[in-house]
């Protein structure tokens, strides 16, 4: 059955709106500088479970679904630079989305996404008092699979450029404050769905805050809160929406004797403007230090 034109302006949202990686989230803890030398091998995993569509205002719910299994392979390397610490990085993300809409099928996607670039500066570490704070640059290599005849794709096709700052600090005994607050800029993608159209995209906010309290010096639980705003879209110059998100989750991590980190983390979304509302997502990291 052919599709109306509402539902085809939906499906090419959703190509924008579903990409694995999207604002630059980061854990508890994350913005602790380690000493030079020091190397840090990480595997995420994510599997996050949507049931309804937001379009501008407008929820589609009837047999619609959209499932992400992602993982993402980083590794770190600590060193100094002009006596700051940094930590140049990368980031591969891989793994499988499939969807539907409104009773239409999406197919799925899977391989690997787009390489991630970056190094955080610390403009202030002091392990004494457990105050940091750091930036990051971020730059996104459009080296994922991509086809633009495919509603879901695990690359996005275009160039993305990102500034991270956050800020990590005791706040008393043992609960720990993390903050952060990034800007994503976009590069176009000049071949996007099947009529290889022009996607834009304005610059995408992120603000983000984190709370751990540390059960042992191994183990804390942990909760955060995230709101992006900005990030106006439009392919060929018609309106495509914002993501508008704001998420919550909950978790704990345990450092092992061997230097193994294990965490893990339960969220949803509690407000989406564009795109589609995560009802469960469910992440965990192993991280060895070496």
């Amino acid at each position: 059955m052919a599709l109306n034109c509402t539902k085809i302006m939906l499906i090419m949202g959703v190509l924008f709106v579903s990409q694995p990686v999207r604002a630059i989230d980061f854990d508890a803890g994350d913005y602790t500088a380690m000493p030079a030398g020091t190397n840090l091998g990480l595997l995420y995993y994510t599997h996050a479970n949507s049931g309804e569509y937001i379009n501008q205002g407008h929820t589609t719910k009837r047999d619609t679904s959209l499932k992400q299994d992602v993982s993402v392979l980083r590794m770190i390397h600590f060193t100094t630079l002009g006596g700051y610490t940094i930590d140049p990085q990368f980031l591969l993300p891989f793994g499988r989305v499939r969807g539907r809409l409104g009773g239409s099928d999406m197919g799925n996607a899977s391989g690997v996404g787009d390489l991630i670039l970056a190094s955080t500066l610390w403009l202030y570490n002091n392990p004494t008092t457990q105050t940091y704070f750091g930036v990051t640059p971020f730059l996104y290599v459009p080296t994922g699979r991509y086809s633009h005849q495919d509603s879901l794709n695990m690359g996005e096709n275009r160039w993305k450029y990102a500034l991270q700052a956050a800020f990590s600090t005791p706040l008393y005994d043992r609960l720990l404050l993390d903050v952060g607050i990034d800007a994503t800029r976009f590069g176009d993608n000049n071949d996007y769905g099947s009529a290889s159209s022009r996607l834009s995209q304005n610059t995408l906010y992120q603000g983000q805050v984190h709370l751990r309290y540390l059960l042992t010096p191994a183990f804390d639980i942990r909760t955060s809160y995230t709101k992006d705003w900005g990030g106006h879209s439009s392919v060929d110059g018609v309106s495509q929406g914002k993501p508008g998100e704001d998420k919550y989750s909950v978790g704990a991590a345990y450092l092992f004797a061997s230097k193994t980190q294990l965490l893990g983390t339960w969220g949803r979304d509690t407000s989406m403007d564009t795109g589609f509302k995560s009802e469960s997502v469910v992440k965990l990291r192993l991280m060895q230090m070496f």
